[in-house]
């Protein structure tokens, strides 16, 4: 039998394309636009010449030593929080005390902690250890406020796995390593990938840390750069544009191949 198309649902298809697109369009024709063509014509209307100036602009004005000071943050806090939360979760998930349980309660008691609540000690013991204005300043504490999360999300799915799998290890004559390896750790792909794209983006998209923990240019990430913009006598707003569209590529690119992997990780929070 055939159906008979639903109109009304492709108007409203259409209607939520042109509320999406709308923005998007905005943001990416400013920044085709020169600053003095944005303040006389307004965000809206579209430029008569188009210019590739503020992306060049963008990347003289040190952006690309931005982008790979905050590619450097990212990587490094995500592979700690890869070294360190895996087998914490596996632990957790299969020790029988109660010491562990307690252990883990206290551990995620850092959800309930905004950074901005320890900022000053935080200050105080990155300058005593003498990583003040050093990019390991700034990975440190960043991975330590993304451990609680990561690892609630990855025990949740290392919960997931039957306990029929772990005595089928067992009767092998597995040892505890070799059930993490083989086992847990290619069953959580969708937990690891969700602790791999959250740790990045809080690492990407860092500002507090960055702003107090360093000053110098050398050691500016792109959060700190896009700030920069904001002068006492106005902003930038075509350049401004262009660094975030700059900034959000490589987000995004990471979201299109995680993204199935994510949102299957998320629904594994708190196990069956």
């Amino acid at each position: 039998m055939r159906r008979r198309p639903n109109h009304l649902a492709g108007l409203g298809s259409l209607v939520w394309l042109a509320l999406a697109g709308f923005p998007l369009y905005v943001l990416l024709i400013a920044t085709f636009r020169t600053r003095s063509d944005y303040s006389s014509q307004g965000p809206l209307t579209f430029p008569a010449q188009l210019t590739l100036q503020n992306y060049v602009d963008d990347f003289s004005n040190g952006f690309g030593r931005d982008f790979l000071n905050t590619l450097l943050v990212t990587v490094s806090v995500v592979a700690i929080v890869l070294i360190v939360v895996p087998p914490l979760a596996y632990a957790i998930v299969r020790a029988r005390g109660r010491t562990i349980g307690t252990v883990f309660r206290i551990f995620l008691l850092g959800l309930a902690i905004p950074a901005q609540a320890v900022i000053v000690p935080m200050f105080y013991v990155i300058s005593k250890a003498g990583l003040y204005d050093n990019l390991l300043g700034v990975i440190l504490p960043t991975a330590a406020f993304c451990l609680p999360v990561c690892t609630l999300v990855l025990t949740g799915a290392m919960r997931d796995i039957t306990g029929e799998l772990y005595e089928a290890m067992a009767m092998d004559g597995a040892t505890p390593w070799r059930v993490f390896w083989q086992l847990v750790l290619p069953l959580s792909k969708g937990g690891l990938s969700s602790v791999v794209v959250f740790s990045a983006l809080q690492a990407w998209n860092g500002f507090l840390f960055p702003l107090i923990l360093t000053q110098s240019e050398g050691t500016k990430v792109i959060t700190l750069g896009l700030y920069e913009f904001q002068t006492e006598h106005g902003v930038n707003v075509p350049g401004l544009l262009s660094a975030v569209v700059l900034s959000t590529l490589p987000v995004f690119i990471v979201y299109l191949f995680a993204r199935r992997a994510l949102v299957q990780g998320l629904m594994g929070v708190g196990g069956k």
